[in-house]
């Protein structure tokens, strides 16, 4: 973003914003990078700014993202009733606090987890959800160290290579020292054995991923698990496990429900998932949940009671709209067990048309598996002409130089993920 008030090229078009209405409070061009010494009426404010909006792509045309774009005008409505509410001040919002807590519990029954005994965070998305996370697993190790008499300054943390950016992020803010399992020609995701071989008395956990950022591919926690009590039993450690399940937390429990990677697994002490992605809420919502509340160290939970009454709380953030809360609950009454299984059935048939369209040509090499995220991850097999990224631009220019937009070939109620 560019802050200062002038542009490299100089030109006066890089300094100012031009408009053609008649009003004579757009006549006169409005500078681009310092405040307007005048005010000007909010119709001319809200027109400047929509025209200018229309240059960005229609998020329900996004085919290169995870996230929601698009909910039932009813839940809409609900977000805007909602969207001047803090969320932090719970005291003043109570109902919007037991809405969060009923969301809270239905996911955490959702990952079986203990009954009565496990905590949980809504977060800003799962970023944030694995920051907090592996802090807790952190200060936990670090206690430990110190309970022990023994060195704990050199605390890592065991992932694939395949895992996301915020784990990278995670790792270099808190200094920790990230072990990243290689990544091998034709299998993608983190290989369990080589995870445990990673494994040392300073790691405070591993780290699976239910939903490769790479592919889609959901990584084996439960050969981990067993890999990993096996260790532990070896050698005295307590290493646990993380599942990040920011995609595949809300498509696991509905298609594939015999699968084990959540609270079954007794070495899995924490799950993240975010709300905005198969969670089915526009961006800004993630939850992380513990297996119980002593893998929540109450050092990192802060009480505070200037905003009326004693408040816990454990986030990076304090102030937090409370629309995508909301949100969240919505979509879980409305849909529900069965409307949830049926959005994530057609995800995944979408997924298999397809891919089944790309195998037709001959072109392709499908690297993605049918059993993960439903998404095709494919590369070329000849690349002597050209290669993925300008077969996506082409995908890009066909559509904007022809300025047609085709709808989805699917029902409204599924445009969330299914549209990515």
């Amino acid at each position: 973003m560019v802050l200062s008030n002038t542009a490299s090229s100089g030109s006066e078009s890089d300094l100012s914003i031009h408009s053609t209405f008649a009003s004579r409070y757009v006549r006169t061009s409005l500078p681009r990078f310092k405040m307007p010494q005048e005010s000007i009426p909010k119709e001319a404010a809200y027109q400047i700014i929509n025209d200018e909006l229309m240059l960005d792509g229609n998020p329900r045309l996004n085919l290169a993202s995870f996230v929601t774009t698009w909910m039932e005008p009813e839940c809409d409505k609900l977000i805007m009733a909602s969207i001047n509410k803090n969320y932090v001040d719970m005291d003043e919002y109570p109902v919007t606090t037991e809405l969060q807590n009923r969301c809270v519990n239905m996911i955490a029954h959702l990952f079986n987890a203990p009954l009565g005994d496990s905590d949980t965070v809504g977060t800003v998305g799962s970023s944030e959800a694995i920051m907090l996370a592996g802090l807790a697993f952190k200060r936990t190790w670090q206690n430990r160290r110190k309970a022990e008499g023994k060195p704990h300054d050199k605390p890592n943390i065991v992932t694939g290579a395949n895992v996301q950016v915020c784990w990278e992020k995670f790792a270099r803010y808190f200094e920790v020292e990230l072990k990243e399992v290689k990544l091998s020609e034709g299998y993608y995701v983190m290989d369990p054995q080589k995870a445990v071989d990673l494994v040392d008395e300073n790691t405070i956990c591993v780290a699976a991923i239910l939903g490769s950022t790479l592919n889609g591919e959901f990584e084996d926690v439960k050969r981990l698990n067993d890999l990993l009590i096996e260790k532990n039993k070896e050698t005295g450690w307590d290493t646990p496990i993380h599942v990040d399940a920011a995609s595949g937390g809300f498509i696991a429990p509905f298609i594939y429900p015999e699968l084990e990677w959540d609270f079954r697994l007794p070495l899995v002490k924490s799950i993240n998932v975010s709300g905005h992605k198969y969670g089915l809420v526009y961006a800004g919502i993630g939850w992380v949940i513990w297996r119980n509340k002593e893998d929540l160290p109450e050092e990192l939970i802060f009480h505070i009671n200037y905003l009326g009454a004693d408040q816990p709380t454990f986030t990076l953030n304090f102030s937090k709209g409370s629309s995508q809360i909301i949100a969240q609950y919505y979509q879980l009454i409305r849909l529900g067990y069965e409307g949830y299984k049926h959005v994530m059935e057609n995800c995944r048939d979408n997924m298999l048309v397809l891919k089944e369209g790309l195998q037709k040509t001959g072109r392709f090499e499908i690297v993605s598996k049918d059993n993960g995220v439903p998404l095709v991850a494919f590369t070329l097999k000849d690349h002597t002409h050209y290669n993925e990224f300008q077969i996506s631009d082409s995908l890009a220019l066909r559509v904007d130089s022809a300025g047609i937009q085709h709808a989805p070939k699917y029902s409204a109620r599924d445009r969330g993920p299914c549209s990515h």
